[in-house]
């Protein structure tokens, strides 16, 4: 088992500064070479209480901030406007980023791509949801209209 300091949120596994005991493999094959991760050490504190004081600087100030924007976001669905054929289907996929970019396009705040999750593959256009993750406690469900442009 490997111990580490992560640096960037990864989902199933902790957030930011958190410190995670993972396989050596996940750790080597996955984690570290993406730079999820720091290797673990006595020395490690400093860095710890650094990504931390970042995280809160970049989070909402508080749940209810939080709260509001995932209410906002849930009210009304997101138009995603992509490159599709006469049939429907995508060029492509539909990525976290295009998400965010269609979020903050519609004038509803700015969200990191990292805390965007998509639950399938969207290759075509239409309805589908992705989820938002806003605040440790607060996610937030929204509609995508994907259509042809």
């Amino acid at each position: 088992m490997a111990k580490l300091i992560l640096t960037h949120e990864v989902s199933g596994l902790g957030a930011a500064g958190d410190i995670v005991e993972v396989k050596n493999g996940y750790a080597r094959n996955f984690l570290l070479p993406r730079g999820f991760a720091l290797t673990w050490s006595k020395g490690g504190e400093k860095q710890v209480e650094a990504i931390k004081a970042a995280r809160a600087a970049h989070a909402h100030a508080t749940t209810e901030a939080a709260q509001a924007q995932a209410a906002a976001l849930q009210a009304q669905p997101v138009v995603l406007t992509v490159k599709a054929g006469e049939t429907g289907r995508l060029f492509g996929t539909v990525k976290a980023e295009d998400v965010a970019k269609a979020v903050a396009a519609a004038g509803l705040g700015t969200i990191d791509k990292r805390k965007v999750e998509l639950p399938a593959h969207i290759k075509s256009t239409g309805k589908h949801t992705a989820t938002l993750r806003l605040h440790e406690d607060v996610s937030a469900v929204i509609t995508l209209n994907v259509v042809a442009g």
